[in-house]
């Protein structure tokens, strides 16, 4: 039977099927520093509430190693993209990562009485609101990370940050002054992200619709 132009070409004889890439492996060096951010967290903790929890040496230590996790977020994500390393391990290992070492930070500076309980309620709420809520549209989309939402992460990061040093005088007015404009980004992103979100699941529904 002759073949329409739309079929697919018979495979030539002895002419080796096209090549499919391999997935990439698991223990990539991105999977490997979203893994380094995780072991992080327990060490910083530790060394956050070390001789009390008020100590300038151990909490430059705790800074350290909250800075080292910060940064390997910052990396990890781009490598995975960049080098075709993105893996389904990556995708749910890499927010709990960010979570867990943001949250543990958020929770130990309340629990020492440096940061108030609302500014880690609020933050805490946004974060797992959004996760929740990107699962409630994921049928019907993907809600990508905006970039007043890439501003909020690095906007709390440095802030978080300046809160796990042990800063007077004008430092530690600086640092409320950033804390209160991570809470407005915090706050301002979220709006964004509910707004993407019933945008995108009133316009799944009416395809849905369509399609009867």
């Amino acid at each position: 039977m002759t073949k329409g132009p739309g079929a697919p070409a018979a495979a030539h004889p002895g002419r080796p099927a096209a090549a499919v890439p391999p997935a990439p492996a698991v223990w990539n060096i991105a999977n490997m520093l979203t893994m380094l951010r995780l072991l992080l967290v327990p060490v910083f903790v530790t060394l956050l509430f070390a001789d009390g929890g008020h100590d300038p040496k151990w909490r430059s230590v705790a800074w350290a190693s909250f800075a080292i996790a910060m940064i390997t977020d910052l990396f990890d994500g781009e490598l995975a993209r960049r080098k075709g390393l993105v893996t389904d391990f990556g995708k749910i290992a890499d927010p709990i990562a960010d979570k867990a070492i943001m949250g543990s930070a958020l929770i130990g500076l309340s629990l020492l009485g440096d940061l108030p309980w609302w500014v880690t309620a609020v933050i805490l709420a946004r974060e797992l609101g959004i996760t929740l809520m990107r699962f409630w549209v994921i049928r019907y989309g993907v809600i990508p990370a905006s970039r007043g939402g890439k501003i909020k992460t690095l906007t709390q990061g440095i802030a978080v940050g300046m809160y796990v040093l042990e800063l007077t005088g004008w430092l530690a007015t600086a640092r409320a002054v950033l804390m209160a404009l991570a809470v407005l980004l915090t706050v301002g992103t979220a709006l964004d992200y509910v707004g993407q979100a019933l945008r995108l699941r009133r316009e799944g529904l009416a395809a849905e619709r369509a399609d009867r």
